[in-house]
């Protein structure tokens, strides 16, 4: 009874069990569905905090950038107004004091000249040696007055000048300092806007990597639940692949058992064939052997024909004429016993075809009933539930087979009896179209012999009267040349020389055509080269800015002491002292091997064990991938160099070839010095005195061409080089977007590697923390 009773309780605790498995299964996807909206709300909450944060800063520091430029601009302005009011100052003071001066001089100068007067009119007066000593002494000491009067006002005059000076220092110096306060203000605001906005993003950042914790731990529950589904979904699948094969076997099993039916069908089939290549060899032979005898035939017509001539009544001519008759005769009945031949041959290919359809039709219809008889589709109970389709596809699958070794014949009776009578049709109309062939045959023969003759004739008469009167025009234009030269009295020398002049010309015309479009293909391909050069600077420039934006990756990784287990360097490195890994496994073996604990209790430190190992290895794998995608950073760094250095050596090349291009250019006209030399030599000069002047003008003309025709070929020439390097720099461009693309792979490897050993720290650290 205490062995029912514990029965019956296991059962109900596995049906409670699996009730709040399916349970909390539900209670997990409705979560995971909360989660995912809760997750698509916070990245775009993050999303627009960021901007709303980004536009602040930018607003923010538009601001300070307007305001500081306000400052300055303010600072300006009052520096200037102040020293131009000052100067202004200063300048009428000076105006002031000159003005005062020349007055003070002016009336100096009238009481000079006032007393000068009275002192003249005194000296006409009274006695000159007394006046002149009194007007010494006189002039004497009103001069030491007028020294030291003036003396004392310079004086006070640079006393007050230097007085104004001291105190425009002065204010200068206050001006100065003022600006430099100014300055220091506006320096310490621009760095407490600067910490404020370090501060900003500090906090950003923060609330950004709370963000992304909260996003990578709704994610590692997300794959959770589907690797837990996509499990379910293998066993299935696989319960699922077993039933198929088993299907397919019993497939196989009917497939060899149809081969082995099949086989005598295919033989006799074989032999029907062979057969029937052996009446088509036989039907080609007699049609060979047909052409020759029709052939024999016309050329007999010919002869028959060539020999009818007008006759005298001769008896002799009249035998000779029967015999040939008698003679075709006979050959014309040959004939037609070889055509009646040819018709029997054809008749008994028309029947083995017949035949060969009728041997088809009946494997046809033998097919069908065996099709008939296979079983229906049977349904499979599967994991699913139950299913058609695989019992469906498994006859399918016969059934594909059978119509593809039967795929040439007719489908039903109806499809059969149609073809049939397309094949009569087909075959009368052969028979007719070769009777039409023959009686063409014949009606040209009889052509032949008719007309053929006649008009053989005709035509060579014409061809001979046209070559007779050609040659006749060539005998009088040669006469009428020799008749020239005569006249002229010029010997063959000259024509002579005069040929090689004008081949050397010729020859010179074509390398100037042939250097004219080598130097047009040149210019071409340095254009081509620079824009590709130009196109060249310019990526390398993206691509630096593009690495000098990237944040700094440290791909340097630090591998694990010896004796240590990665788990546990990896929490040292994250500041977690107090977990000792090895101590922590040996523990959960304790426990696992502890008969107080409960079986499930036990499962749960044995599952606990096996995850840590897990994770350890795991760890060293993530250590192995880290230090391979090191490797290959470092390569395609010595990539990079390597496509730099390549740049330079095309440049360098872009160089030579634009010297090349020089160097034609000074061919050319080394050529052109070459031709004009042989133009001025002695049979040149005899030749230019007898040419007139449109020759001159044509030579003028080859010339041109020549050196059009040279520069040419020298464009192409360099025009083809720098296809070549373009080419080149083509390859080398498409493998720097290769490895710029494999660098942002690796860079989101290592991202996705950091992702997951944060979440299995996290993990650990959660189940050791549930643990304890």
């Amino acid at each position: 009874m205490s062995k029912k009773g514990t029965g019956g309780r296991g059962k109900a605790d596995k049906a409670e069990a699996f009730a709040a498995l399916q349970a909390a299964n539900e209670e997990l996807r409705a979560k995971l569905t909360d989660i995912q909206i809760e997750l698509q709300q916070e990245k775009s909450k993050v999303s627009r905090v960021e901007r709303e944060k980004n536009q602040e800063l930018r607003q923010v520091r538009e601001h300070e950038q307007h305001k500081s430029a306000v400052l300055l601009t303010e600072l300006k302005t009052k520096l200037h107004e102040e020293k131009t009011k000052e100067l202004q100052a200063v300048r009428e003071v000076l105006l002031r004091q000159h003005e005062a001066e020349l007055l003070r001089v002016i009336k100096i100068k009238d009481n000079e000249n006032q007393r000068l007067q009275a002192l003249l009119h005194a000296l006409r007066d009274g006695a000159p040696d007394k006046v002149k000593t009194v007007l010494l002494s006189e002039a004497k000491e009103e001069a030491k007055k007028g020294f030291e009067v003036e003396k004392i006002k310079m004086q006070q005059e640079i006393s007050e000048l230097k007085g104004a000076k001291r105190q425009v220092e002065e204010a200068l110096t206050i001006v100065i300092q003022a600006d430099k306060i100014k300055a220091a203000e506006i320096r310490s605001v621009y760095h407490l806007h600067q910490e404020e906005i370090s501060r900003i993003k500090k906090e950003c950042e923060r609330e950004i990597r709370r963000l992304e914790q909260q996003l990578d731990e709704k994610d590692a529950r997300r794959f959770q639940l589907k690797i837990a589904e996509l499990s379910a979904i293998i066993r299935k699948l696989e319960d699922r692949n077993a039933l198929l094969s088993e299907e397919r076997n019993e497939l196989l099993k009917r497939l060899r058992e149809a081969e082995s039916q099949y086989k005598p069908l295919l033989d006799k089939n074989k032999r029907l064939t062979r057969k029937n290549e052996d009446l088509s060899h036989t039907l080609r032979r007699m049609e060979n052997k047909l052409k020759f005898v029709t052939q024999e035939n016309i050329e007999m017509r010919q002869r028959a024909g060539i020999i009818r001539r007008p006759s005298s009544l001769n008896d002799l001519d009249q035998s000779q004429d029967e015999r040939e008759v008698d003679f075709l005769k006979l050959q014309i009945v040959e004939q037609q016993n070889l055509i009646d031949e040819l018709s029997k041959t054809l008749e008994t290919a028309g029947y083995v075809k017949s035949v060969l359809e009728r041997d088809k039709l009946l494997r046809f219809r033998k097919q069908r009933k065996k099709m008939a008889k296979l079983p229906k589709p049977v349904v499979v109970e599967t994991f699913f539930g139950y299913d058609e389709e695989a019992s469906l596809e498994s006859d399918g699958s016969s059934v594909s087979y059978q119509t593809d070794r039967t795929d040439q014949t007719p489908c039903t009776p109806d499809d059969d009896l149609d073809e049939g009578v397309a094949k009569e049709e087909t075959e009368l109309r052969f028979r007719q179209l070769t009777m039409e062939y023959q009686a063409l045959q014949r009606a040209y023969a009889l052509l032949q012999e008719q007309v053929g003759g006649t008009l053989d004739a005709e035509r060579e008469v014409k061809t001979r009267e046209q070559l007779q009167a050609e040659v006749q025009r060539a005998q009088t234009r040669i006469e009428d040349l020799e008749q020239t030269l005569a006249e002229q009295g010029q010997d063959m020398k000259w024509i002579e020389e005069k040929q090689a002049l004008y081949r050397r010309n010729q020859e010179l015309v074509e390398k100037i055509k042939q250097m004219e479009t080598e130097e047009g293909r040149l210019r071409h391909e340095v254009q081509d080269a620079r824009d590709q050069n130009e196109l060249l600077e310019f990526r390398i420039l993206e691509l630096e800015e593009r690495e000098r934006k990237s944040p700094a990756i440290n791909l340097h990784h630090t591998p694990f002491a010896e004796g240590k287990s990665p788990l546990q360097a990896y929490c040292e490195a994250e500041g977690v002292t107090d977990i000792l890994v090895a101590e922590l496994m040996k523990q959960l073996d304790i426990l696992g091997d502890n008969a107080n604990l409960t079986n499930e209790e036990q499962v749960v430190v044995i599952q606990a064990r096996t995850v840590l190992t897990l994770a350890e290895k795991w760890l060293q794998q993530i250590e192995e991938t880290e230090s391979a995608l090191h490797r290959k950073m470092v390569d395609l760094e010595s990539e990079k160099e390597l496509f730099s250095k390549q740049k330079g050596y095309l440049d360098e090349e872009l160089d030579y070839r634009k010297q090349s291009l020089d160097q034609a250019h000074r061919h050319i006209l080394e050529l052109e010095a070459m031709l004009y030399d042989a133009l001025q030599q002695e049979a040149g000069a005899k030749v230019a005195e007898i040419l007139s002047q449109e020759e001159r003008e044509k030579l003028k003309v080859a010339v041109e061409q020549w050196k059009r025709q040279v520069m040419s070929e020298l464009r192409e020439r360099d025009a083809q080089i720098l296809r070549e390097r373009m080419e080149l720099l083509q390859l080398a461009q498409q493998r720097i977007k290769e490895l710029e693309e494999r660098i942002e792979g690796q860079k989101r490897q290592i991202k996705e590697l950091e992702e997951k050993f944060l979440f299995l720290f996290l993990f650990f650290s959660l189940a050791f923390i549930l643990w304890s």
